[in-house]
């Protein structure tokens, strides 16, 4: 995989962190995070080596590696063939791809419904 676009926040591979993550833009995730993640406006991705306890609040998220936790997101959630995710889904749009693993529920709701 290439390096992530440049503007984006980065957590290597070899950085824990315990406790509340927010921000105010993307953020290319490939360490450990224990606690929880809010992006409100904006996209989590996490990495292959990307190993998260965490409830996830974002606009769209991409797991790679293995998520432990409920995500909440706005838009979209893509889990990639090397996600393992052990939560619940609430999202707009979600696309499985073949090989990933999800233990939960996925509640998929339309806020522009008529």
């Amino acid at each position: 995989m290439s390096a992530p676009a440049s503007g984006l926040a980065q957590i290597g591979k070899s950085v824990f962190i315990k406790g509340e993550l927010s921000g105010s833009e993307d953020l290319y995730l490939d360490g450990q995070v224990e606690g929880s993640i809010a992006l409100k406006g904006n996209s989590l991705t996490v990495g292959p080596n990307g190993q998260v306890k965490a409830s996830i609040d974002a606009k769209g998220v991409v797991v790679q590696g293995k998520l432990e936790g409920n995500i909440q997101a706005s838009e979209r959630v893509e889990l990639r063939k090397s996600a393992i995710v052990t939560g619940d889904i609430t999202t707009q749009r979600i696309l499985i791809e073949e090989g990933a693993s999800l233990k939960g529920k996925v509640d998929t709701h339309r806020t522009d419904a008529k």
